[in-house]
């Protein structure tokens, strides 16, 4: 911690010391954070007007805050997502674009979210996965984090291959990773109780990421013959070939058709299997949340949920995240304060994960976070329906034929805008896609090529190259 130089003397130093560390009768009017972290969770809830999937305790979170229906992430894939979230910073100031390098060697000094909250009189915890796997970040938290003893995939036995892509089992909940992961949080809260302390605690669930397993009572929720397919099992029109891929991750299971395009009755078992595993990791979400009213922390503490990216379901004839897309940028965001006057409101403002570590800042009381590239959303949690940013950024590389590209993002309240570009020298373009979400919200059609949008895409390319730091709430 830096001191400013005003304070030279030791009075001034105690002052500061005072100032950090936070009083028992201080910490008592503090807001705990249950931050909540699920894996590959597209909004493909309840709460987020999907009739058919059953997310009972998500969408009774929902009523208790503000639901925001236009969030995104900075990178569809997990740790550059999570990379973002949790340093508040795009992933090129991370330098984080894939799934092997760590945030601290590009920004070694850097105060993650939780790190802030520790240096600010917080207990901090983390279980289950909230950085991405082997990549976690010790100094952010005050106990080293925890995870369950079932594996990835399964149950506790060690794997030996990937097996299938979805399976219903016969288990019960916690034999399970994420039903293990709900007893260690529930365990963790009673703890946190008699701490005289604020806490933050970060619980990570991974269903619904691949593969969805989770027991046959979630899979018995559905009728499979009333889950839709994708309405557009086909490459967007003119997009260059390279903006989606198909699914490799899938494909490393068994049983999976090797074909680009799966045949109708298996996609709709892979669908079922993602609802399975949302339904079922939405039945664990409740037990802790259950918890936290029990112990009477409900009152004091913010609860916030995300889904690190989106997912395809077959849209654009694909299987996964890693793209520009809207099924795989947009993402679930809810947040619930005690005293909120927006209780079971909806906020369309455009929202970035960046945008979370300031907010929770804010929420808490703490200082400005330093170096964050993002926005505190808290005025919208007391006027949803406020005007907000102009854009979010989102970006993802390709390297097609030997090319190594950077495809740059914009989501405005109409228009996604990418650009594709040299990851050497930004003007050099390779391609332009436009979707106008008032007409084709599915991004079907790619109209940057169209002569009658010349000037549209002119104007939109300006905004994009203005940058994120233009976009922001006057």
């Amino acid at each position: 911690m830096k001191i400013h130089s005003i304070l030279f003397s030791a009075a001034g130093a105690l002052l500061a010391y005072a100032v950090i560390s936070t009083p028992a009768s201080a910490a008592e009017t503090r807001k705990n954070v249950l931050f909540i972290a699920v894996d590959d969770l597209r909004p493909e809830l309840g709460c987020y007007g999907n009739p058919i999937i059953k997310s009972p305790n998500i969408d009774r979170l929902a009523k208790s805050g503000v639901v925001f229906e236009n969030a995104f992430c900075q990178q569809a894939v997990c740790s550059p997502s999570r990379s973002s979230l949790l340093t508040g910073t795009r992933p090129d100031t991370t330098k984080v674009w894939d799934l092997v390098t760590h945030f601290r060697k590009a920004i070694p000094d850097i105060v993650t979210l939780p790190e802030h909250f520790k240096a600010n009189g917080y207990f901090t915890q983390s279980m289950g996965k909230i950085y991405h796997h082997g990549l976690d970040d010790p100094q952010s938290w005050s106990v080293p984090s925890t995870f369950p003893k079932a594996n990835f995939g399964g149950g506790g036995k060690k794997e030996k291959n990937r097996g299938p892509a979805f399976l219903a089992t016969n288990d019960a909940d916690n034999a399970l990773h994420d039903g293990q992961l709900a007893d260690m949080a529930v365990a963790a809260l009673g703890g946190m109780k008699e701490k005289n302390q604020p806490f933050f605690l970060a619980v990570g669930f991974i269903r619904p990421h691949l593969p969805f397993i989770s027991p046959k009572k979630y899979w018995d929720l559905y009728d499979p013959a009333k889950i839709p397919l994708a309405a557009n099992p086909f490459r967007p029109k003119d997009a260059p070939g390279y903006s989606i891929v198909s699914g490799g991750e899938i494909r490393s299971y068994e049983g999976v058709p090797k074909d680009q395009h799966f045949p109708d009755d298996y996609a709709r078992q892979a669908k079922h299997g993602y609802y399975a595993a949302v339904s079922y990791v939405d039945a664990q979400i409740g037990r802790v949340i259950d918890e936290l009213d029990r112990l009477g922390l409900r009152e004091s503490t913010v609860i916030i949920l995300w889904g690190d990216h989106g997912w395809k379901l077959g849209e654009h004839d694909a299987w996964a995240k890693h793209s520009n897309v809207e099924n795989d940028t947009h993402v679930p965001l809810l947040v619930s304060v005690p005293g909120s006057p927006s209780v079971g409101k909806r906020s369309p403002a455009l929202v970035e994960f960046v945008d979370i570590y300031p907010t929770l800042s804010d929420l808490a009381g703490l200082p400005k976070p330093k170096g964050t590239e993002g926005f505190s959303f808290k005025p919208l949690l007391d006027d949803p329906a406020k005007a907000w940013k102009l854009a979010a950024f989102s970006q993802y590389p390709r390297t097609p034929a030997g090319k190594n590209l950077m495809g740059y993002t914009m989501r405005t309240e109409r228009y996604r805008l990418t650009t594709w570009v040299n990851k050497g020298d930004v003007k050099t373009v390779d391609a332009v896609e436009l979707y106008d979400h008032q007409t084709d919200p599915q991004e079907n059609t790619n109209i940057a090529g169209d002569p009658a949008n010349k000037e549209l895409v002119a104007k939109l390319t300006a905004q994009w190259r203005a940058g994120w730091k233009a976009a922001m709430p006057k």
